[in-house]
């Protein structure tokens, strides 16, 4: 059953024309990888799904009803929410309020009956690390734990029926890329439809169900993620990985 469904999607930059009909669906239970260069277009698409960046041209419909044109706000309460790259934590407030500011929105009518929640009280009890700094400031933690809590604060609040992810594994150190990625499928495990932003292509592929690969805004290929992940031409033309 199609979930997210993306549908000649053109969007701008001022007079720059940033994507070009792009267009693509995210199964429900999947795990949808969106891979490329950088600056092929990847966080815009995941910004023109949250209202953030509005398209000017196409559909972006969950459940078959269009949400483009509403506010990131409507469309977090609908039950898409993004994770951004630069994690966004307040780094003033503790973890404790960073969540308990998430939880304070609510799901739209509409949203009844769809999609996973978890309460501030889940959130602990399934990441044990924020747990523990729980009073500790956002900003004395250090980047993976940051992330952790940018990924767990997109959680509580309204269901959740798709997690838009952005660059999880940018700028941590390996056992930590290993934890994110543990997290990525006990979330997906546990019924979360994800799209996956990431820029370290063999993670995302070896992740995902399927894979889109986009190319100066264009969507070039659709594949299984394990035929992307096993073509080493498609890697190295669209990705510059050898």
């Amino acid at each position: 059953m199609t979930v997210l469904d993306i549908d000649d999607v053109d969007t701008y930059y001022g007079p720059s024309h940033v994507l070009h009909d792009v267009s693509l669906r995210v199964e429900r239970d999947e795990i949808v990888a969106l891979i490329g260069r950088n600056g092929a277009g990847k966080t815009t698409t995941l910004r023109s799904i949250m209202g953030v960046t509005p398209p000017k041209d196409g559909a972006i419909r969950l459940h078959g009803d269009d949400v483009h044109g509403l506010s990131p706000n409507e469309i977090r309460r609908r039950g898409i929410s993004w994770t951004p790259e630069d994690r966004r934590v307040f780094p003033d407030l503790t973890v404790a309020e960073n969540l308990q500011i998430a939880s304070r929105v609510t799901a739209d009518p509409s949203n009844a009956g769809h999609g996973t929640s978890f309460t501030v009280d889940e959130i602990y009890d399934s990441f044990e690390r924020l747990d523990e700094r729980r009073d500790q400031r956002a900003g004395t933690m250090s980047g993976g734990e940051q992330q952790m809590l940018a990924i767990a604060r997109s959680l509580v609040g309204p269901p959740v029926e798709v997690l838009a992810l952005d660059e999880p594994s940018e700028g941590l150190a390996p056992q930590i890329v290993d934890d994110v990625r543990a997290m990525i499928e006990e979330l997906n495990e546990r019924g979360m439809t994800i799209l996956l932003v990431e820029q370290n292509a063999h993670l995302a592929l070896e992740l995902a169900d399927r894979a889109y690969v986009l190319e100066t805004g264009h969507i070039e290929l659709t594949a299984p993620a394990t035929e992307l992940l096993n073509d080493q031409d498609v890697l190295e033309t669209y990705l510059g990985v050898r």
